[in-house]
């Protein structure tokens, strides 16, 4: 029986300690510095929208506990917005399939007890450097998911993947009660506000502790009128004041939709910022290696909403590329190859990430303006949030996007 060592318990962690206990012949430990009671009671860990694509990987492996309480979520509109609150122009793109979204303090807390229900083992214990040659000893591979904290510094910056060295947005969450349907597409979905050098505004519907509630994440570009979260110690009461007169300001079309708003706990808000980066695989600890996985080795902006979703896909490919060494060594070259077989899927996560937190390319702005006017237009790009290598054969390119809006234009100028 092989032994495998996984230091975090976060959405590729768990989802990974669970399907290798699933599938048998492994004797699986995860280490973490909190109980699943600390973890449901504690502060929100993020905003999350997984697509349809990660919630099947999740039904695979008998994963999906909440589907039925959590809201379904249909598709994306993106409301592009000027100075003084004009709608300058919105898009509204429905999925091949549904989005769902969970609390992680819910989602994560479940999963670690079932951890151990399925027979492997939870350490409760802080992990640090220092440990991991002697640890990394006791198993035949050491993964870690630990996506905070000192261990990621294990892993060095690839330059050639990471073009951005300070953070892009300054971010701010908070979970709300009482935010009523926008009037014109009231099936629940995403809804995204953006403004060009200001930041955006994301509201996804979920479920939390309290029930179905709608998580609200403010990407304000650093030092700009949205960046007004910096303090980081108001009430969520505070913020939730501060939000709405954002958009009183910039989305007004919002505002009024936020009069009955109220935060669903004493700890639904969070705060921070960071510089996108993707890693080198493997980190060396004496003569031992280790794997990193999901955050720690490919860290996008939120603003896509591609963070979830890239550790589901991460766990799943490492999960398969696992079983497939059988008991070959874990070699770091096995390890590069691991990682490779998930950067060719979430390479294009990032590019998507990438290009909408920076100055929109001419061409991109040229898409948004067909999907304003073409549904299947609005469809083809909403899809790439869910898909994103669908996005590699027209998106990224300005000729091969032109080419495409040519065949839409018609239809959306009729």
């Amino acid at each position: 029986m092989r032994r495998i060592l996984i230091i975090g318990a976060g959405q590729a962690g768990l989802q990974l300690a669970l399907t290798l206990l699933g599938h048998g012949g492994y004797d699986v430990t995860v280490m973490t510095a909190q109980t699943p009671e600390e973890i449901l009671n504690g502060r929100i860990t993020s905003t999350q929208c997984m697509f349809f694509p990660a919630l099947q990987i999740e039904r695979d492996a008998g994963l999906n506990h909440w589907e039925e309480p959590a809201p379904w979520i249909e598709g994306q509109r993106v409301t592009l917005a000027g100075p003084g609150g004009q709608r300058l122009l919105e898009t509204y793109g429905i999925w091949d399939a549904p989005a769902q979204s969970v609390d992680q303090r819910i989602k994560m807390s479940g999963w670690l007890e079932r951890v151990e229900k399925a027979g492997g083992r939870v350490v409760l214990h802080p992990v640090v450097t220092s440990d991991l040659e002697a640890l990394s000893r006791m198993y035949d591979l050491t993964l870690i998911a630990a996506g905070k904290g000192a261990l990621v510094e294990l892993f060095d910056r690839d330059p050639s993947r990471s073009p951005y060295d300070a953070p892009q947005r300054n971010l701010a969450a908070i979970y709300v009660h009482g935010v009523r349907p926008y009037p014109p597409h009231p099936t629940p979905h995403v809804r995204i506000n953006a403004v060009p050098g200001v930041g955006e505004t994301y509201l996804m519907p979920a479920l939390t502790r309290s029930g179905v509630c709608d998580a609200v994440l403010v990407e304000a570009v650093p030092g700009g009128p949205f960046d007004v979260f910096g303090d980081r110690r108001i009430s969520p009461d505070e913020h939730l004041r501060r939000l709405q007169a954002l958009y009183a300001q910039w989305a007004p079309w919002e505002h009024e939709l936020y009069v009955e708003a109220r935060p669903t706990d004493e700890f639904a808000t969070l705060y921070g910022g960071y510089a996108p980066v993707v890693r080198r695989p493997v980190g060396t600890v004496g003569d031992r290696h280790v794997l990193g996985m999901g955050d720690v080795v490919v860290l996008n902006d939120p603003g896509c909403g591609q963070g979830a979703n890239n550790a589901a896909h991460c766990a799943s490919i490492y999960h398969k590329a696992i079983v497939e060494h059988g008991d070959r060594p874990f070699t770091p070259e096995w390890m590069h190859r691991t990682f490779e077989r998930y950067w060719e899927y979430s390479q294009w996560a990032t590019a998507l990430t990438n290009t909408m937190i920076g100055p929109l390319p001419e061409h991109v702005q040229q898409i948004l303006g067909v999907a304003s006017m073409d549904d299947e237009t609005a469809r083809r790009f909403a899809r790439g949030y869910a898909v994103p290598p669908s996005l590699a054969d027209w998106f990224f390119d300005p000729e091969k996007a032109g080419a495409y809006l040519a065949t839409r234009m018609p239809q959306s100028a009729g």
